[in-house]
């Protein structure tokens, strides 16, 4: 993860200064367009990698592959009419929706075309890659994370010689590598796993399950898209593609952090249900609060040093700062803090397999940012509004609607939850003082950005690190870890 992050940040330095401010922002303004359909295929994948391992907890190896047949078939089907939707529908929004310079509109099709086909690869891709997660083989990931970012790095040098068009070319390139990691996923399910072996099997009462589950995760995810993917929409239609660059640019370094918490999760989340199906309830409600708290810490060491230093880091990481990105990354940033709650939690209800009352409410929640948003946007409100008005809307979500909603449907108590806000508040608050007394001690005009940047977030690491070590983790934990460096060291 530390190896991917890095070689990504500098990619994305160097794909900005080759593109510039405005092709970078159309290769995202398409790709939001892309996203918005996309959310379909995330609430498939989901319930796929859920189902795929409650199998595997339960043991039932002939279940087993028909769940996965089934799947298989049910993402074939879904990405033809996907790309369908994204040729049809897509295109259009692209042609009257989005501000895009007429010079360089033949070039945001390209993309759209591009994307098109890609995703209708990486639909039917899901199966294999839930059939990974599902049987936690997670060593897997760190070698094809570390080749796929290293490819991207060669094509960013590669970008840099070309004489093509840098964006056509860029998203050329980028689909090929693209391709190649689907199929060696794929390659390597079939090796290793006998269910991946298709047969034309559709268990009927399997696929009901699935898109029953599914279909209440699309409705949950069609509030997740808006705020992901059609946020950046939005501010496409009231600011030009430099402010979509300034947004693109905060979410990467978001995006970045993120990843730690998703490959965390995603690590964790086979053995909370697995637990839960094979009706070992307490220990997998244990799990899931105890790595809450983990994800939560994890997230704030990256977090809380990228707040304070967001404008040097942008500095020294692009060289170019586009205007309005160091607002857009440090409400971004925090957002992200607070939504380890609401997607730590979701993994709950997963196990239960109870996502219809979430699906329910999410959209209600989170949507309500978005029309705000456009609402101050036409108001004349600055580019960053939209970003305050999802972080309010997470805090809602993943501090009252998710607790509320495992409490009444996976049997947890606020006895048990709120000691998981109260330890990671204190951890929070312990972990401030010093290094906000050395951000407000140190002026940015008599200190230059790299020693603003080296002092700031080695102080802050450490004093997040020191709070979670004293405060977030209790002796038994503390132990343990002690007893993993130890035998680490001496191996």
């Amino acid at each position: 993860m530390i190896v991917t992050m890095l070689i990504s940040l500098y990619t994305s330095r160097v794909v900005l200064q080759v593109l510039g401010v405005e092709d970078f922002g159309i290769y995202h303004s398409v790709g939001g367009v892309v996203g918005m359909f996309a959310f379909v295929n995330g609430a498939l994948a989901t319930g796929s990698s859920r189902f795929l391992t409650a199998e595997l907890g339960t043991g039932d190896f002939e279940k087993l592959k028909r769940t996965f047949s089934t799947v298989l078939t049910v993402h074939a089907t879904l990405a033809v009419l996907f790309a369908i939707v994204l040729e049809t529908v897509g295109m259009w929004f692209l042609n009257n929706k989005l501000i895009i310079p007429v010079e360089r509109m033949n070039a945001a099709k390209f993309l759209l075309h591009l994307s098109a086909l890609s995703s209708l690869m990486s639909i039917t891709q899901v199966p294999y890659s839930a059939s990974i997660v599902s049987h936690e083989k997670m060593g897997i990931y760190a070698y094809t994370s570390i080749t796929d970012a290293v490819l991207k790095l060669l094509i960013v040098y590669t970008l840099t010689i070309s004489p093509f068009d840098k964006l056509k070319f860029y998203a050329f390139l980028l689909f090929v590598v693209n391709m190649g990691m689907l199929l060696f996923y794929r390659f390597y399910c079939l090796r290793k796993f006998p269910e991946s072996h298709y047969q034309f099997v559709v268990d009927k009462k399997i696929m009901k399950s699935i898109l029953g589950f599914s279909g209440w995760g699309i409705l949950g995810s069609i509030a997740r898209m808006l705020q992901m993917q059609g946020s950046t929409v939005l501010i496409n239609m009231f600011f030009n593609p430099s402010v979509v660059a300034a947004r693109a640019v905060a979410n990467q370094v978001n995006s970045a952090s993120l990843q730690f918490i998703n490959n965390f999760r995603t690590a964790v989340n086979p053995q909370i249900i697995k637990r839960y199906a094979a009706n070992e309830k307490e220990s997998s409600k244990k799990l899931q609060l105890e790595t809450a708290k983990l994800a939560y810490y994890i997230m704030l060491v990256l977090a809380f040093p990228i707040c304070l230093v967001a404008r040097p880091l942008l500095q020294l990481w692009l060289g170019q700062v586009p205007e309005h990105s160091v607002a857009f990354l440090q409400v971004t940033i925090a957002t992200s803090l607070i939504d380890v709650f609401d997607i730590s939690f979701l993994s709950a209800l997963w196990a239960k397999g109870r996502i219809k009352e979430n699906a329910l409410v999410s959209p209600f929640v989170l949507f309500a940012a978005f029309p705000i948003a456009y609402v101050m946007f036409r108001c004349g409100m600055p580019p960053v509004s939209i970003c305050w008005a999802f972080l309010v809307s997470i805090v809602v979500m993943g501090m009252i609607v998710k607790p509320m909603l495992i409490i009444k449907y996976v049997d947890y108590t606020w006895s048990e939850i709120i000691p998981v806000f109260l330890t990671c508040g204190k951890v929070t608050l312990a972990a401030i003082p010093i290094p906000l007394f050395f951000y407000i001690w140190l002026n940015p005009t008599l200190v230059s950005d790299w020693l603003r940047f080296l002092i700031f977030v080695p102080i802050s690491i450490c004093c997040v690190v020191v709070s979670v070590w004293l405060i977030g983790l209790d002796k038994n934990m503390r132990n343990a870890i002690m007893s993993f460096v130890k035998k680490a060291f001496y191996k």
